[in-house]
């Protein structure tokens, strides 16, 4: 889900690298095959394996990527292939790559194989299957998030073919059900119920990622900034229901319940939320403050310095991404009122998205939003219950160092920026329950967003053989 907000996210970091050179896969050494026939046969299988909600089998893709594991060399009990009852076609896959030490904690490797609904007469192209056309891959999914499921199973098969024993155990958890809140999702199963599974030091997930100019960098295009996210927003929907008597239309009166919930929705509009920071948001204002250097960045940096500074705030917030970095934000998305043309509403109902703060509870969002509205008629109902707040995790050298230190030689001049998502990805259910997880960068996107959640979803194909050889790099070097 959260890959749609990459664009926006590097968008921020734009002004820091322009001159930025094109960006260069390093050579592999003489002699060296890096198994690319086969990431693509994986990404491929991958991709064409339909893994909608409505019509897919996300338990279909775990089972073929744990058979190219198990050719690999992984034996069956380094796989844990999971589904319930309830939920057969939602199923999962959790790979152990057995490391030497025993006093190193594992590292996880996350990605969700569920895909957004993509209809095949709304595209130009069959959504499932790959289609390679002037310089991308395109197909739902290519980027959200089977990319990066692809390259995790590549990596676990490769480093099991070539007989690497790192120190670190490495776990790979491929889940379902991210793309769908309410939906089964394996990630917060996992973390419920088979917690040793996935137990580990740290997570590499989706939410980091890169931004080009506009132009391919195939075509000589330049990459304009990397993010590395560190914490997240937590996802939370609210209904809103105002109700009334109703009677007949020839004779209306004031009390409406669809007059009451608008009057409701405009002040959730107006309303809001306090402003805060965390060590990533402000690491982050002060650095792109001071690499921007015009009035945006100083006042970014004044904010960061002094969250009550209004002057600053009133020209940070004109940036829609910088302003949703600040504090937990609310917005109505869907509406449903009345039941005929000619009579007075009984009931209007309302969506309304909120993307919470690390650590702000849904309860305190809901008291927020009643106090806001200010008529305790209309009433406010959390969609899903029991979700976790959302936990920042820290900047920890000992991940940010490597993660900086191999960009510099993929993606040479290009300044890596630690970021906050306002989205939200499976993270959250691995903060939960003390995992502290990543968005590592690699894959970059255009301007445009390449699709995702849309139509024609694409990735550069120099973009996703790119990130592939950074996260491998990436991965051993953090494993040993």
């Amino acid at each position: 889900m959260i890959r749609k907000l990459l664009s926006a996210t590097a968008g921020a970091i734009v002004a820091l690298c322009a001159a930025a050179p094109a960006i260069a896969i390093p050579p592999p050494p003489p002699g060296v095959d890096t198994g690319e026939q086969a990431f693509r046969a994986t990404y491929k299988e991958l991709v064409e394996t339909n893994t909608t909600l409505s019509s897919g089998s996300c338990t279909l893709a775990a089972e073929r990527m744990a058979a190219r594991l198990r050719a690999a060399g992984f034996a069956d009990s380094q796989l844990t292939l999971f589904a319930t009852p309830e939920h057969p076609k939602e199923g999962g896959l959790v790979a152990v790559l057995p490391g030497t030490s025993k006093s190193l904690k594992p590292m996880l490797l996350l990605a969700h194989v569920d895909v957004v609904e993509a209809r095949r007469e709304d595209w130009t192209r069959d959504p499932f299957t790959l289609i390679e056309e002037d310089g991308y891959f395109y197909g739902r999914g290519t980027v959200d998030d089977k990319a990066q499921a692809a390259i995790w199973t590549d990596i676990m098969a490769r480093f099991a073919k070539e007989g690497f024993k790192p120190k670190r155990t490495i776990k790979l958890a491929l889940t379902c059900g991210e793309e769908t809140s309410g939906a089964f999702n394996g990630a917060e199963w996992l973390a419920k119920n088979r917690r040793e599974l996935i137990d580990a030091a740290f997570a590499l997930n989706e939410g980091g990622g890169g931004r080009t100019n506009g132009t391919p960098v195939s075509k000589g295009g330049k990459l304009e900034g990397l993010s590395f996210q560190v914490g997240e927003k937590a996802y939370q929907d609210f209904t809103l229901t105002a109700t009334n008597p109703g009677g007949h239309s020839s004779q209306p009166v004031r009390e409406n319940a669809i007059y009451d919930l608008s009057e409701g929705l405009l002040k959730i509009r107006d309303y809001q939320f306090p402003v805060e920071f965390n060590d990533t948001t402000r690491a982050f204002f002060t650095r792109i403050g001071a690499l921007r250097g015009d009035a945006v960045g100083k006042a970014m940096i004044a904010l960061a310095a002094n969250p009550a500074d209004t002057a600053a705030l009133a020209i940070v917030q004109q940036d829609k991404m910088l302003a949703s970095m600040l504090h937990t934000s609310c917005v109505a998305t869907l509406v449903d009122a009345g039941h005929a043309l000619n009579a007075l509403p009984q009931r209007a109902t309302a969506n309304v998205n909120c993307r919470m703060f690390p650590g702000r509870t849904a309860d305190e969002t809901q008291a927020a939003l009643a106090k806001a509205i200010g008529n305790p008629a209309i009433t406010i109902e959390q969609r899903v219950k029991d979700k976790p707040i959302a936990k920042s995790p820290p900047l920890d050298p000992a991940i940010v160092g490597p993660v900086e230190k191999i960009a510099a030689k993929y993606f040479p001049g290009v300044t890596v920026v630690p970021t906050m998502l306002t989205g939200a990805t499976d993270g959250v259910y691995m903060g939960a329950v003390g995992i502290p997880t990543y968005g590592v960068p690699g894959v970059w996107l255009d301007p445009d967003g390449n699709g995702l959640h849309g139509l024609n979803e694409r990735v550069e194909v120099k973009s996703l053989l790119t990130g592939r050889a950074y996260l491998t790099e990436l991965v051993r070097t953090l494993a040993q």
